[in-house]
Order: structure tokens, then sequence, then C-alpha cells
């Protein structure tokens, strides 16, 4: 059975925005059941500390087998996947604070400028660095469909 048959979409840039869907969803609702769990005195940061870390590894198995469909270099691949979301997530921390402080833009429209950034950010870095296979050469990056 091949992943055309049961997902109905077609095409990386597609199956990454889908996957994006699902890890936004399983992220929160892991953060809700965590909260719902620990009761009421929690501290939610530390829970959003491990909500993060089970959100992103799970969004690394959707991306490495939905997505991408890469084979072997788990350590490897893992290892990168975290760099990239750790690299788009102080560049749009960065990009907020100046966004909002030096261009006194309001926080609700540049944060939606950031996500939309770290989405095409974090897209390429996955497909050129993360999931690349090594001797494996690239296409130009216009080329969306798999």
């Amino acid at each position: 059975m091949t992943l055309r048959t049961w997902l109905p979409v077609d095409g990386l840039l597609s199956r990454y925005l889908l996957a994006g869907v699902w890890n936004t969803a399983f992220g929160y609702g892991v953060f809700v059941c965590l909260i719902a769990w620990r009761g009421t005195p929690v501290n939610y940061l530390a829970i959003a500390i491990v909500s993060n870390v089970l959100a992103i590894s799970n969004a690394y198995l959707v991306h490495k087998f939905l997505v991408f469909q890469t084979r072997g270099n788990y350590v490897r691949e893992y290892f990168k996947y975290w760099l990239i979301y750790g690299v788009s997530a102080v560049l749009g921390v960065c990009l907020l604070a100046m966004l909002v402080s030096g261009f006194g833009l309001d926080v609700y429209a540049a944060q939606a400028g950031v996500v939309c950034g770290q989405i095409v950010l974090t897209f390429m870095g996955h497909r050129k660095f993360s999931f690349r296979a090594h001797g494996v050469p690239q296409r130009s990056g216009l080329e969306l469909q798999r």
C-alpha cells in the first residue's frame, strides 16, 4: 500500500501543509492533555516544554515517513530536524521583536507574518538539509511536486 492510496493529496508541498495541520493539532492536544492530567496546580511552562518535545518528535516522524518519505538515517535526520526548528524559533523571536518594537507593528499581525515565514523556512530547511539524501543531487527548489 502506498502513501497515495490513503492520503488524498499529491505532491510534496501539499503533504507538508497537511502534516503541519496535523502537527499543530497534535502539539496542542498533548499540551491540553498534560495540563488536564497534572491537575490545577501545575507549572504550565514545564508542561509546554514537555509537550513541545513530544510534538516536534511526532512532527519528525510524520515528515520523515509521510512527507519526505526517507529511509534510514534516523539519528542524523532527527538532529538536523531539531536544528532547523531551533534556528527557525530563534529567528522568529528576533524578527517578532524587531517588527513589534522596532517598526511598531501590531503583535498579532507581526506574529502571523513570522509564522508564514517560518513555514517557508522550515519547509526549505527540511527539504534541503534535514531529509536530504547524501550524494543525491537536489533540484533547484522551484519544483515542489515530487
